[in-house]
């Protein structure tokens, strides 16, 4: 985050204002969830705040795992075991199209905001690469010879959903009058 907003923002974290408690996500959409943790920092702290939530939606899961992604295959927040589960639930479907999203909210005195960033692509039959994180391994962006566990941070930074969304936030603030 610090690196796209540079140095015109000055961003703290939870613990240098003083939150060190677990941020509440407990809506079932990933709109909702990134709102929740950045108006309970807003209402609780009284600091303009912004928080993400992220999701890999599988088409043909209905949008699974979605809003559950990092619990897929249970409380255990298990990488390997989500990508398994989700490997196993794509045995034989063709369509194997995805997208990753994210969505941070913005809360400060002047309002709230969202802004969504989405990555498109499919889902390979095996996991590839060492790089990343959760469902990297297994996600190929539409365009690419490569899973997201086979390129560079900066290679992933550059076209993630993450870095769409924050792109996003980082031109909202930018254009505020008192900036």
């Amino acid at each position: 985050m610090r690196a796209v907003l540079g140095t015109h923002f000055h961003v703290l974290s939870l613990q240098e204002i003083g939150c060190n408690e677990e941020l509440p996500e407990t809506h079932d959409t990933i709109e909702d969830n990134a709102a929740e943790k950045a108006g309970y920092v807003w209402n609780n702290y009284h600091v303009p705040c912004f928080a993400d939530d992220s999701g890999l939606e599988v088409n043909v899961l209905h949008g699974a795992p979605g809003v559950d992604s990092a619990h897929f295959a249970g409380p255990q927040r298990n990488h390997k075991d989500n990508v398994q589960l989700l490997l196993t639930k794509l045995d034989g479907i063709d369509d194997r199209s995805a997208r990753f999203r994210t969505v941070i909210a913005l809360f400060m005195k002047e309002g709230s905001w969202l802004f969504e960033g989405t990555l498109a692509g499919v889902i390979v039959k095996s996991p590839r690469g060492t790089g990343g994180f959760g469902y990297d391994p297994v996600f190929l962006p539409v365009g690419f010879s490569r899973t997201l566990a086979e390129m560079t941070l900066a290679e992933k930074n550059e076209i993630s959903h993450r870095a769409i969304a924050v792109t996003k936030l980082a031109s909202f603030l930018a254009g505020l009058p008192n900036h």
